[in-house]
């Protein structure tokens, strides 16, 4: 018996999590209530794996704001290749990678939540959008060095992370438009 336990495959998981209105944090593997949000995931999975999880999100987002899904695909792909625990060194958290101040202009309250992240960045990039006339260069170029940054510069400023970062988006969303991922 001993045998056969310690001897099968890896076992995967999910841990989710809720804060009740005592402070008191809630830990189960199941969510048996929709207060709860996804904590921790154990397991490799691709990016295949994440469009398809994803996919109603996404889709959600893309009809309330008007955005392509493949964009809003391409963007969180750049930001976090789909890590909704990724934090960046400036402190950007989650799948679209919101800074702080940004995750509470969109009433985004737990950056790490996948809907709250994809809903709060995809508001985002359609205000941005919007204040760049739909240039999605520059609405891109905003979305990773602010939009006074590229005020400042009348376009893409000159900064190789976001010129890289505008590019690396628009090279996926060609491919997700090209393949219909």
């Amino acid at each position: 018996m001993i045998l056969s336990l310690c001897c099968q495959g890896p076992v995967f998981g999910e841990i989710f999590r809720y804060v009740d209105k005592n402070g008191v944090w809630h830990f189960t593997n199941r969510k048996t209530d929709s207060r709860y949000r996804l904590y921790i995931r154990s397991g490799n999975r691709t990016v295949s794996e994440y469009l398809v999880e994803y996919s109603g999100i996404v889709k959600k987002a893309s009809d309330r704001f008007g955005i392509d899904i493949h964009f809003i695909k391409a963007i969180i792909k750049a930001e976090s290749g789909f890590d909704h625990e990724a934090v960046s060194k400036k402190g950007a958290k989650g799948l679209m990678q919101l800074m702080p101040g940004t995750a509470s202009d969109m009433e985004v309250l737990d950056p790490h939540d996948p809907e709250e992240n994809i809903v709060g960045g995809t508001r985002y990039f359609s205000l941005l959008l919007k204040r760049f006339n739909n240039n999605k260069t520059l609405a891109l170029a905003a979305y990773n060095a602010g939009p006074e940054n590229v005020e400042n510069y009348k376009g893409v400023p000159p900064f190789p992370e976001t010129q890289a970062f505008v590019q690396r988006v628009m090279r996926y969303y060609r491919s997700y438009k090209k393949t219909g991922d």
